[in-house]
């Protein structure tokens, strides 16, 4: 529904280049003609079961802008969201949860309040921001990197050689990602952290001579993975949807920029192919945060 009030026309932006080819009559009966054979004049909840039959069906419809069925047109842009935003969150995850851990150990140090003045500094400024500013100082200033694409036009070598000319036009972008991400998921594993190291059992672990090493990570660190898992999960998801940014303005190939591209041509088949997409990482992470409670925590285990 939401998509269906966008102004504008499908079967009329199809027919625009042909007009001035047209006399009007004959413009006019194609145009009759496409609608009908799109579906447009059919009721909304005729087309919207139509669709959601194809979809049982594993038919996602066909791209009326590339002329290609959806799965064949969203392969190579899901391959390249699901790589950087995977990449970006392994090395989000590799940075946050050691520094969220130091800082809650060392906590009101020089070291702590150096890292908390970053780190509110990184959450309050907005990604297109962070994304300015860094095509400025690395691709403008510096130019160590470019400004947007994801491979040299014409790049002629083997394999590894096409990997590595990847990983250096993707450099930029999944700096910004998860640079973006360290703010927020570093506040939250320290206050986490904080509360469970002022707990009593912490101290009588420390009390009874445990190593410091095995009282934070095997008693502490534990602990306060639960509600870790919670931000991790929505925040994972969000990783998804933030992407969005960061590939319009890098102009990668992958599913937010393609996303944007079909909500302005109108292709719809493609846009609700995405948005099923999204959903589904929403429904699938959601499963994963109660299957990980379990693991983390026992009293929360289903028994027999």
């Amino acid at each position: 529904m939401l998509y269906n009030m966008i102004p504008g026309d499908p079967a009329r932006a199809e027919l625009e280049p042909m007009k001035t080819q047209l006399t009007p009559e004959e413009w006019h009966i194609r145009y009759v003609q496409l609608r009908e054979q799109m579906g447009l004049d059919d009721p909304l909840i005729q087309r919207y079961g139509r669709w959601i039959g194809n979809l049982l069906q594993g038919n996602f419809g066909y791209s009326q802008v590339y002329k290609q069925p959806v799965l064949k047109v969203v392969k190579q842009p899901l391959k390249n969201t699901i790589f950087i935003n995977v990449f970006s969150i392994a090395l989000a995850l590799g940075i946050t949860i050691p520094l969220g851990i130091h800082c809650a150990v060392k906590r009101n140090s020089l070291f702590d309040k150096v890292v908390q003045v970053l780190t509110i500094i990184g959450y309050s400024i907005p990604t297109f921001i962070i994304v300015l500013l860094f095509i400025f100082l690395f691709s403008v200033t510096l130019g160590w990197f470019p400004v947007s694409g994801m491979a040299t036009p014409n790049f002629q070598g083997n394999s590894i050689q096409e990997f590595l000319d990847k990983l250096w036009h993707l450099a930029l972008p999944l700096a910004v990602m998860t640079i973006g991400s360290l703010g927020g998921m570093t506040r939250y594993i320290r206050a986490a952290m904080s509360d469970v190291l002022s707990a009593d059992y912490i101290k009588t672990a420390r009390a009874k001579g445990l190593k410091e090493k095995v009282v934070i990570y095997s008693h502490a660190w534990r602990n306060a993975l639960l509600p870790v898992i919670t931000l991790i999960i929505g925040w994972f998801m969000s990783v998804f949807s933030g992407s969005l940014v960061v590939e319009q303005m890098f102009q990668l190939n992958g599913m937010g920029k393609f996303y944007i591209e079909a909500l302005n041509g109108q292709d719809f088949e493609v846009a609700l192919a995405i948005q099923m997409f999204y959903i589904v990482v929403s429904l699938v992470g959601y499963l994963i945060t109660d299957l990980s409670y379990g693991l983390v925590d026992p009293r929360v285990r289903v028994n027999k």
